[in-house]
């Protein structure tokens, strides 16, 4: 079994939701990036869990670097970071192994391990392994940052409710960065705050939503990917459909583009200040698994969380009989807002091992001190 995404920059993460601590090991940083520690920490606060929306546990979420960073600047040597746990009630997950959760990866993990996994709080498959996921989608973001390149994410959509919209060939990042700072991160407040209701609502019937997050990046220049295997979708596919619950992906027009016609879905090119352009980006920036410069457009779909307090059927593997199930402790109703940085993180450690892949592999005729 193997928790490690990327080549040029390999992403492994490690740790169980409640045991000593969780972490991750990011190896193939180019040496002196310095970083903005502040900056980072508020970034892996995004994802914690501060509201009445989230989940009742508290952990302080304070990364310790252990390697690969002197005075802030990293060393180009692997960089790790830990996270310790604090707030575990295991208890509350008393009736495993024997009865596992409808929606969880309990069973599977039961057989694939013959019973040995570690699945108090979800153990490795939990979402608090998400934590070390956005630390490193942090340091990729500041290494985009020096290259021009900005990822924002909002909430699209929840549950069956109206789409937060975004123009998709020219995002507002200012609106995007700005809209993080409210507690169902919209462009439109109105619509955040009408998502913010129906998560309560969610709430009072011990049920659970899920919903869409979709991301912009922009500054990414024309002619990053492969094609065939290696496209900006594959790669940044695999990097999204890591995260736990995601059960979609689709970028620019995604499947609405099965039901448009070819005039109406191809993106005409145009010249703009001197620069390729389209008039519209329903590739949402990507031809043959390659980067044209426009921004890159990406929504993940996320399924409702499964621990739900309702009484579920499932079976108990030691008496090899029917069951029932009421999960209790501290579960979120909805993952999807604390979900916004970790498809952030997702984006950027895609585009950082493509970036790293193509200054690799620049053409000979290129000097090294021009790249």
């Amino acid at each position: 079994m193997s928790s490690r995404i990327g080549r040029s920059l390999s992403v492994e993460i490690f740790g169980e939701s409640h045991g000593q601590a969780v972490g991750v090991t990011l190896d193939g940083l180019p040496a002196g990036l310095k970083l903005d520690m502040e900056e980072l920490n508020a970034f892996v606060q995004r994802r914690a869990a501060r509201s009445a929306i989230a989940t009742g546990r508290r952990e302080a979420d304070i990364p310790r670097i252990v390697s690969g960073v002197w005075d802030d600047v990293t060393t180009g040597q692997p960089l790790t970071a830990i996270f310790e746990n604090g707030d575990t009630h295991s208890s509350d997950y008393s009736f495993l192994p024997d009865r596992p959760r409808p929606g969880h990866a309990d069973y599977p993990a039961i057989m694939r391990s013959l019973g040995n996994d570690d699945l108090r709080g979800s153990g490795h498959h939990s979402g608090r392994l998400t934590l070390p996921y956005v630390f490193a989608g942090g340091v990729a973001m500041q290494l985009l940052k020096t290259q021009g390149i900005r990822i924002a994410a909002h909430v699209e959509m929840l549950h069956s409710g109206e789409h937060d919209i975004i123009n998709w060939a020219n995002p507002d990042m200012d609106a995007l960065f700005e809209c993080h700072k409210r507690a169902v991160p919209t462009v439109d407040p109105a619509k955040g705050e009408a998502m913010y209701e129906s998560i309560l609502k969610a709430r009072e019937k011990q049920d659970s939503i899920g919903g869409i997050v979709e991301c912009a990046a922009v500054g990414v220049p024309a002619g990053l990917g492969s094609p065939f295997f290696e496209g900006v979708e594959s790669v940044m596919a695999n990097y999204l459909f890591s995260i736990p619950a995601v059960k979609g992906v689709e970028f620019g027009a995604g499947f609405t583009a099965a039901s448009m016609m070819g005039s109406a879905y191809n993106d005409p090119y145009a010249m703009k200040d001197g620069q390729v352009v389209t008039i519209r980006n329903n590739a949402g920036g990507l031809l043959g698994g390659i980067t044209n410069g426009m921004p890159i457009i990406v929504r993940a779909a996320f399924r409702p969380t499964p621990s739900i307090s309702q009484e579920q059927n499932t079976v108990s593997l030691s008496q090899k009989e029917n069951a029932t199930l009421s999960v209790r402790g501290r579960h979120d109703p909805c993952v999807v807002v604390r979900a916004v940085p970790v498809v952030e993180s997702a984006v950027a450690l895609a585009l950082c091992e493509l970036w790293l892949e193509r200054r690799a592999t620049y053409p000979v005729s290129q000097r090294l001190e021009n790249l």
